[in-house]
């Protein structure tokens, strides 16, 4: 009776890893009971059974679970719930001859700290140099890095 038990709790606790890994994302009761039972069914084989047969069930819950599930996302069922796409995409660059260090623009957006500006008919994707930028609000660049462009707001002297 305890063999038949100890089957019975090895395959429903794969199937429950199965089910956690496969359909339901994230730490849930499905992975959590499938460990409790996989744990169980190698505490019940140590001790009905004596330490052979445990040591054994051991070996096949460690050895089994991570070789089922190998397989069972290589199989037809488990490539179809895997994501097998390319991305095709690429960075844009901007024309260093229309971008320039000192160059005046507006912000297009809110810069928070990335967001689109204007800088000479450029609409281009710039970060600020530390606090957030209003839209809508003139800013120069201050730094190009690769593919970064750096701006501050420009501050509005006060003649007093």
């Amino acid at each position: 009776m305890s063999l038949l038990a100890i089957v019975l709790l090895i395959i429903l606790g794969l199937v429950l890893l199965l089910i956690e890994f496969a359909v339901i994302p994230g730490v849930t009761i499905a992975g959590i009971g499938g460990f409790l039972l996989l744990a169980a069914s190698v505490y019940i084989a140590f001790s009905d059974l004596g330490t052979v047969p445990g040591f054994i069930t051991l070996a096949v819950v460690l050895i089994a679970s991570p070789i089922m599930i190998f397989y069972f996302f290589k199989s037809k069922a488990g490539k179809n719930m895997i994501l097998d796409s390319e991305i095709s995409g690429k960075v844009e660059n901007f024309s260093d001859d229309k971008v320039k260090v000192g160059d005046i623009g507006i912000t297009i957006g809110r810069l928070a700290p990335m967001g689109k500006i204007k800088v000479n008919g450029e609409v281009v994707e710039a970060q600020s140099s530390g606090s957030f930028i209003d839209h809508q609000t003139d800013i120069r660049i201050i730094k190009i890095q690769l593919n970064k462009i750096i701006v501050e707001p420009i501050k509005e002297e006060k003649n007093d």
